[in-house]
């Protein structure tokens, strides 16, 4: 079955759809580098950069959708500028539309499924929409309830075969006459099961693994992680605390500065997972004969990967940054957990 992506960033969502029956083959992004990512892991596939809120940028998009006869649609739109109910008045700011050009899509193309993916925070927030307040649901209800199957829920990736805590929110859309299940909860797979194979490194070091060389951090911060034990915040340490360059405690609160548990999947991989002191970034480190701990530092790129349930050697372009592929893997559902969503269209 031929897809589309609509926001599709890197296209890390969809690293393993095509061996599971859906080939992407139309995808459109805002921002170049992007674009310039997803065009080097899917080659084959006609990627759009542009603003799809351009006419004809959304015209180019759904041509090629057409032309295509794509019948699966994966629409991951931004949602930075939406509030709560009452929160703040939101009616100006335009990603808070986003979605409803995947609406218009659906209008103008024929698709059997649709899949909306977004924070969980997501599926409760309020959309203007015929003069009211209304949540997407509701608004996905009220446009497709008679043609299609609607339903919404919020699960969790470590839930479903990826060592990180993630949770996500998802409007599953399909066709009236066709099926679609959802997948079986497995069991949790914890940061050891993950990543504890792989050699202890120092900020700096390079093991010679592909991926696995340490991001070098500053002084201070290595001799408070190093007096950090497993689970536990430097905030907590009674002498050897997270200092400024003056030598003053820095501030913080108990989950910054923070070291990771080995026998808990990770938490969560945000787009700053290369700052050791944001939250819970920190390896967590072994206890070492002379009673401080090692790996003083957040977790390599492949370490990364790992808990992304992305492969561990990952092909990228060599201009790839290491933050920017921490921004990309950060702002993506792990894709092992895309895959066990799509896994139940039943063609």
């Amino acid at each position: 079955m031929n897809g589309a992506s609509l926001f599709c960033s890197a296209g890390i969502a969809e690293t393993y759809f095509r061996q599971n029956g859906i080939d992407i083959v139309v995808a459109s992004e805002l921002l170049k580098t992007r674009c310039d990512v997803h065009s080097w892991l899917y080659p084959d596939c006609t990627t759009i950069c542009g603003d799809i809120t351009v006419p004809d940028v959304f015209e180019r998009v759904k041509k090629a959708i057409i032309q295509s006869d794509c019948r699966f649609l994966i629409a991951t739109p931004p949602c930075q500028g939406m509030s709560s109910l009452g929160k703040k008045d939101y009616k100006d700011d335009k990603r808070n539309y986003l979605i409803f050009y995947a609406f218009d899509m659906m209008d103008a193309c024929n698709f059997d499924y649709v899949l909306i993916e977004n924070v969980p925070k997501f599926l409760k927030l309020y959309f203007p929409y015929e003069n009211k307040p209304m949540t997407l649901t509701d608004i996905i209800s009220i446009k497709y309830g008679d043609v299609y199957n609607i339903e919404s829920f919020v699960l969790n990736a470590k839930d479903f075969g990826v060592p990180q805590s993630r949770p996500r929110g998802f409007i599953k859309i399909w066709r009236k006459g066709l099926r679609w299940t959802n997948p079986k909860p497995q069991s949790e797979i914890t940061l050891r099961e993950a990543i504890g194979h792989l050699p202890s490194l120092e900020p700096g070091e390079d093991s010679g693994i592909k991926w696995h060389y340490a991001k070098k951090i500053n002084d201070r911060y290595i001799e408070a992680m190093r007096h950090t034990p497993e689970g536990k915040s430097a905030f907590l340490n009674p002498v050897y605390y997270p200092k400024t360059a003056q030598g003053c405690r820095m501030k913080g609160f108990h989950n910054t500065f923070a070291r990771m548990k080995w026998d808990e999947p990770c938490p969560a991989r945000a787009k700053n997972s290369g700052n050791i002191g944001s939250h819970n970034n920190a390896h967590p480190g072994r206890l070492l004969e002379d009673g401080t701990h090692s790996d003083a530092r957040v977790l390599t790129l492949r370490e990364l990967f790992i808990v992304s349930s992305l492969p561990a050697d990952w092909n990228l372009p060599e201009w790839c940054s290491d933050q920017f592929i921490r921004e990309i893997v950060g702002e993506a559902i792990p894709p092992r957990f895309s895959e066990q969503i799509i896994s139940g269209i039943k063609v």
